[in-house]
């Protein structure tokens, strides 16, 4: 590198880029992996979630069911583990004071803890436990207009870009300075983003594949939805939330800590980040659903005899609207 001021060229020191920076870097690993608080409300979710599954795995095992025992382990290390990382680690130690945390913290409980829990099919679990009566009530509830509608990625492309706008707006603030709404966020978020997940993890629906093939055309359009928010915290230069900035007895307290807009612009690239990678994820499902369900489909007309084919080619060009 050549210096003008002086006549004569330097090593390139890539690390004196990033020391002029003004904007100082992320929390070290060790310090975001060794920061942990107990909170009561998610460790009154983690046993009571824990203790709904084992109990339903036990009144499985007294219908003559044994539940896979690889199910049970993914709902404790994958689901609640998932779920005790985020909510009892840095992400929601520092929710308050950080947008980036509250922001990922969010994103998190919305797509990524639902994907892990929906591993160890509860829904299964559920209708394994409460037979044959039971697993057709729960099936009636599926079927619902309201998880219907949460289950189909149409309604989440719109869903999930709305959740993220709200942190667009001041009403981030509200949220992540308010101790009780924040706590509630840990409860809310996940259970809403578990109606989401499930019915397309269970396939409870029943839609057809050509249903299907939209959902999964506009899954693809979600990429570009679900990107808009983390863009905007990402590129804009004012402070969207109009938070209040963090006292200089915290701030001091760690040479990591972000200036106001570092803190936004972390929040957008996090943001746009998981919400791309969440969305890997469904377009897998949806491919899978697609093909099992013109699996059906030309099961069904295979089955069909040559009058019964000819008889619906006729109705249909009859009534090719109907």
């Amino acid at each position: 590198m050549f210096d003008r001021r002086h006549g004569a060229r330097r090593a390139y020191d890539p690390k004196r880029l990033f020391r002029s920076s003004q904007e100082p870097p992320t929390p070290p690993i060790p310090v975001f992996l060794s920061t942990w608080q107990f909170a009561p409300v998610p460790a009154i979710v983690v046993v009571l979630a824990a203790g709904l599954y084992l109990a339903g795995v036990a009144r499985a095992a007294r219908r003559g069911i044994q539940w896979p025992v690889r199910f049970t382990v993914l709902f404790f290390v994958l689901g609640l583990g998932s779920f005790a990382v985020v909510e009892f680690g840095f992400l929601a130690a520092y929710s308050h004071d950080l947008r980036w945390a509250f922001s990922t913290r969010i994103a998190l409980l919305l797509f990524v803890v639902p994907g892990c829990i929906s591993t160890s099919r509860p829904i299964g679990l559920l209708r394994a436990s409460l037979g044959e009566v039971g697993a057709a009530r729960v099936d009636r509830v599926l079927k619902t207009r309201l998880l219907k509608l949460f289950g189909n990625a149409i309604f989440a492309t719109l869903f999930s870009g709305l959740v993220f706008s709200v942190f667009l707006t001041p009403a981030a603030w509200v949220l992540r300075g308010t101790p009780a709404l924040s706590a509630a966020m840990g409860i809310v978020i996940p259970i809403l983003g578990l109606m989401m997940v499930l019915p397309l993890i269970e396939d409870a629906a029943g839609r057809t594949s050509l249903f299907i093939t939209i959902e999964f055309l506009l899954a693809f359009v979600e990429l570009v939805i679900d990107a808009i928010p983390g863009i905007v915290l990402r590129l804009n230069d004012a402070i969207l939330d109009q938070g209040p900035r963090i006292g200089p007895a915290v701030a001091s307290a760690a040479s990591w800590w972000p200036s106001q807009l570092h803190d936004q612009h972390l929040s957008g690239d996090f943001l746009w980040f998981i919400a791309e990678i969440s969305d890997v994820p469904i377009l897998v499902v949806l491919f899978l659903r697609w093909t099992r369900s013109e699996k059906r489909e030309e099961k069904k007309y295979d089955d069909l005899t040559d009058e019964q084919l000819d008889e619906l080619t006729r109705q249909h060009l009859a009534n090719p609207r109907g």
